[in-house]
């Protein structure tokens, strides 16, 4: 268990191309076994793949992306009396910027057919138009939260 106290937060690294950390936290979340080479080299594909067929600003359209794909709400599971309640809260912002990250990739690896750079830019346009995978998964999310709202009173008189 980690000590009571203060919890420092970390200080994030922007990336090389566009100097913004959000762009270089999602190239963290992206990477897989230390190859952050080649996360990055997926993540700036994708974002030259959104310039050339969209003719939009790709950062533009990854932040409209990111901002849609954001949960507000979300439900953690809480034993209270020997039964199990699906409790729904407030998402913190890091982690809504981390579950709308990984939703998006989770969504552009379960596409099959096309290189991961292509993937992930239909992945960033669909999210930024209100569609595709990541936004179905955020809507679930909702939806779960909103049918257990009755249970949202048990958070505060059982902590």
């Amino acid at each position: 268990m980690r000590k009571r106290g203060y919890y420092k937060k970390r200080e994030f690294v922007p990336d090389t191309k566009y100097n913004r950390t959000d762009i270089g936290r999602f190239i963290n979340y992206m990477m897989e076994d230390g190859r952050k080479a080649a996360a990055e080299r997926v993540v700036y594909s994708a974002l030259e793949f959104i310039k050339k067929t969209t003719k939009e600003d790709p950062i533009k359209v990854f932040e409209k992306a990111m901002e849609n794909a954001n949960p507000m709400l979300e439900v953690v599971s809480k034993r209270i009396g020997g039964a199990n309640y699906q409790i729904p809260r407030e998402v913190r912002p890091e982690r809504q910027f981390f579950l709308a990250t990984h939703w998006i990739i989770t969504a552009a690896r379960g596409k099959k057919g096309k290189p991961m750079g292509e993937r992930l830019a239909e992945e960033f346009i669909l999210a930024a138009k209100n569609e595709g995978s990541a936004i179905k998964k955020k809507q679930d999310t909702h939806r779960m939260a909103e049918a257990n709202r009755a249970f949202a009173s048990l958070i505060r008189t059982s902590s």
